[in-house]
């Protein structure tokens, strides 16, 4: 026989047609999918999911994984994975491993992704262990009648549950396992300027200046239509004392000598070019933001410009890895980058401790470097919405400011945002959206050429 008995019943009930296509006895689900010679794009399974308030099955396609960030935004409910022994108990006529993904049958809520309403023909599991079943999508559309629909996936093969780290755990092996790039020399010196409150202009040109590289970029930022300077500038030291100041100069080229510290490729949605636009306009978002709520420009400027550096460590330390993430972002601009990184790390080989994701990455690295408390802080929660705590302004201005970067494409993460809640934190009317927004498109321009003259 090719169905379970409810499901038999409920087909018949229901007068859905279906072809068994018979396979050799196989242990598992993956084993029938093999031994069927089908693609996996056309096979559908169901993912059994758990809470106070009762179980819901998800059915999605055999290559996805379930994001638990869109199934959450979905059903309002924090779902968690139902055991093998508590699946045999609610599908007890199937054979174990083998649940057919048609929750009606067995008087279950269902959540289906979009992918699968829209398939022509399916193949899934009828419960038994010696066949599949084959129907058409429109006879497997009312199979599903009633069931809610909505974007739950992550396209692509995934590594399964992780386990929990702490971030403790995460710092010490992080040290243990992997050479963690030091904090360039140079960068090393600036930071060490800055933190010098009789440092001088000329100390830091002088500083700059050693690095002909770096003393040009400071040049062309400071000639760039950013600032409208209308004279002419000859030096760094001109630069600092005219036009950008001394904490500016000093955060921009404390960025610029950090990033030397690792090697990502330059292409791609997660690439070095990427990065250095999402980080300029994050910085000049913030630093508009920061005289608006009270906090420190020139602070905020640096948590937007260093916030995202845990990427960056990221693609340094798994090329591979790295290549397989900017992949599934391209793939999936629906997920959070949370959820992505969960798929990728966390398969072995110490990698798990990857999946806490790059912002408690980037505060680890942050914290080793001994930056500024509210960089660490902001580099370390900024994936985490409705945060709450230390240096919690500096926090929100760099989520804020991603969340308006999102509409216009820059970034690595696309999921919506609750703009109204963190305008609520930083105490900010709505009418600022507008306002930040005209600043962007004045600069846009300038933040773009700057962005590609510093990846190059």
């Amino acid at each position: 026989m090719a169905l379970a008995a409810r499901l038999d019943h409920f087909f018949a009930r229901k007068g859905l047609n279906y072809r068994e296509l018979p396979i050799d006895q196989v242990t598992s689900l993956d084993a029938a999918v093999i031994a069927s010679g089908l693609s996996q794009k056309q096979i559908i399974r169901a993912t059994l999911l758990i809470d106070i308030s009762g179980v819901v099955m998800a059915v999605h396609r055999f290559d996805s994984s379930l994001d638990p960030d869109a199934v959450q935004q979905l059903t309002g409910r924090r779902l968690q994975p139902l055991t093998a022994r508590q699946t045999m108990r609610l599908f007890g006529d199937c054979d174990p491993g083998f649940t057919p993904p048609i929750g009606q049958a067995y008087d279950l809520a269902v959540i289906v992704d979009e992918d699968v309403m829209q398939a022509e023909n399916v193949v899934f599991t009828g419960g038994t262990d010696h066949s599949l079943v084959e129907m058409t999508g429109r006879d497997f559309r009312l199979a599903l009648a009633g069931a809610r629909e909505g974007h739950l996936v992550i396209r692509g093969p995934g590594n399964g549950a992780r386990e929990a780290l702490t971030l403790e755990e995460v710092a010490d092996k992080l040290q243990r396992l992997y050479r963690l790039p030091p904090m360039p020399a140079l960068a090393l010196r600036i930071l060490r300027l800055t933190a010098n409150t009789d440092a001088t202009a000329r100390e830091l040109a002088e500083l700059i200046e050693f690095d002909p590289s770096l003393t040009a970029q400071i040049m062309r930022y400071a000639r760039s239509a950013l600032f409208n300077y209308p004279g002419q500038i000859h030096s760094v030291q001109e630069a600092v004392t005219r036009v950008l100041g001394f904490d500016r100069v000093a955060h921009i080229a404390l960025g610029i000598a950090s990033v030397r510290a690792f090697d990502v490729p330059r292409k791609g949605m997660l690439g070095m070019d990427s990065f250095w636009r999402h980080s300029l306009y994050c910085a000049f978002l913030c630093q508009s933001i920061a005289p608006r709520c009270g906090a420190d420009k020139g602070l905020a400027y640096l948590c937007g410009l260093l916030h995202n550096f845990g990427l960056l460590l990221v693609g340094h330390l798994f090329p591979a890895e790295f290549d397989e993430l900017n992949q599934l972002r391209e793939a999936n601009p629906e997920a959070s980058m949370h959820s992505l990184e969960q798929q990728v790390f966390g398969a072995g080989n110490g990698q798990e401790i990857l999946s806490v994701g790059h912002g408690a990455i980037g505060g680890i690295l942050h914290r080793l470097w001994q930056l500024p408390d509210p960089v660490v802080k902001a580099a370390g929660v900024h994936q985490q919405p409705g945060y709450h705590g230390e240096h919690e302004h500096y926090v929100v201005m760099v989520q804020l400011a991603n969340a308006l970067l999102k509409e216009r494409g820059i970034g690595d993460e696309f999921n919506p945002d609750d703009v109204p809640s963190m305008l609520e934190q930083l105490g900010l009317a709505p009418e600022i959206i507008g306002d930040l927004t005209a600043d962007m498109d004045r600069v846009a321009p300038d933040l773009d050429a700057l962005a590609n003259s510093l990846s190059s």
